[in-house]
């Protein structure tokens, strides 16, 4: 009798370790999955504009924050698979973060621009961060802080949590149109990319007082840059081995650059303009896909030889990449085909389609322990 009076508080109780969300942008809809039976399990709807949507866990990995391009910041429960809340924040919004100690939630918005944080747990917003234009790159950092750049004034703003208030530093001379930002695992270098430089700039938030220096100055000198149909994306995952690799604006490569020293140390010719650029967790391979219109088509890299290894076209409009924990699997969101994709890593063998609504961003909820993402 006195074991079962022990267990029977955990009878009902779910592990969320190897789910996940899929976010469904044209029904405003997340598909919730299991990675481990690499099935849908239900879906959660009523979250309005999710094109360009995504979201961060709450450290226990019940809760999540999405973003939506509507200004709109709505907590789901993954376990029960229902909205707990939703506010209006913004008119047009581009991405947030949740800090360290999963206290707070901040948005970054295109309009009315600034940042936005909130409560984490009620939602209730506790900072308004005005910043006269569009704020992009936001990530979260140690020590409850956030840092992010702003588009219109070239400037990179660390917002400092850690009291209970916005206390903000700001960083000018990042360069001309920052469009995107990565951070460092270990929070330490905050690399910006630059729609308006040949270069990139980076933050070594170590320092006291962090000095903008430039990387990969004049990568596409001599060469003529190509239209851009769709934003690279840096992030966190860029991290292969030693290398960064990242996405090269206009072109078709991806370039390598030294984690600690920040020298170029390679470049790969692509199939076309990278848009992601992910190193797999164990930094061996990094897969890559494009813009339209060559969205169809996913490179594989040897962070060894930086050559190509593997090309392959799982459909029409693939948009993201996520792979478990450990790598072993990625799964894709092939848009156009209404489907989320499984590959075995190794073999690259498909392993399982599964059906969603116009499929983008893939969230695990391995995310919630990883800095920056």
């Amino acid at each position: 009798m006195a074991l079962f009076a022990l267990a029977a508080p955990f009878a009902h109780a779910q592990a969320t370790g190897d789910l996940g969300l899929v976010v469904e942008r044209a029904s405003g809809s997340l598909l919730v999955v299991d990675q481990s039976d690499r099935a849908r399990i239900g879906r959660i709807e009523g979250l309005g504009d999710l094109s360009h949507a995504s979201l961060v866990y709450s450290p226990d990995e019940r809760f999540a924050y999405v973003f939506g391009r509507d200004g709109g910041l709505t907590k789901v429960d993954i376990i029960a698979q229902s909205i707990v809340g939703r506010v209006m924040q913004a008119g047009n919004s581009i991405g947030g973060a949740i800090s360290d100690d999963g206290e707070y939630v901040a948005v970054s918005n295109y309009e009315p621009g600034g940042v936005r944080i909130f409560d984490s747990e009620t939602l209730e917003m506790v900072a308004d961060i005005p910043s006269g234009g569009k704020t992009i790159g936001l990530v979260d950092v140690p020590g409850t802080r956030f840092v992010f750049s702003l588009w219109d004034k070239g400037e990179t703003w660390i917002a400092d949590m850690s009291g209970g208030e916005a206390e903000v530093t700001r960083i000018e001379g990042i360069g001309s149109n920052p469009y995107d930002a990565l951070v460092t695992g270990d929070g330490r270098t905050y690399i910006a990319g630059l729609f308006g430089e040949d270069h990139l700039t980076a933050l070594d938030l170590w320092q006291d007082s962090p000095a903008p220096r430039q990387i990969l100055p004049g990568y596409a000198e001599g060469r003529e840059g190509l239209p851009v149909y769709k934003m690279p994306h840096l992030e966190g995952w860029a991290l292969a081995g030693q290398d960064f690799v990242l996405p090269a604006m206009g072109q078709h490569e991806v370039l390598w650059v030294d984690a600690r020293s920040l020298k170029e140390t390679g470049r790969t010719a692509t199939y076309g303009q990278p848009v992601f650029a992910m190193a797999r967790p164990d930094g061996r391979h990094v897969w890559v896909n494009f813009a339209h219109p060559r969205n169809d088509t996913i490179q594989v890299i040897d962070s060894v030889t930086k050559q190509v290894i593997h090309q392959f076209s799982p459909g029409p409009g693939v948009l993201h990449m996520e792979f478990t924990p450990r790598g072993h699997e990625v799964w894709l969101s092939v848009r156009d085909a209404g489907k989320v994709m499984v590959y075995d890593t190794q073999t690259f063998e498909k392993l399982r389609e599964i059906e969603a609504e116009s499929p983008s961003g893939i969230f695990f909820t391995a995310r919630a322990h990883r800095t920056g993402l």
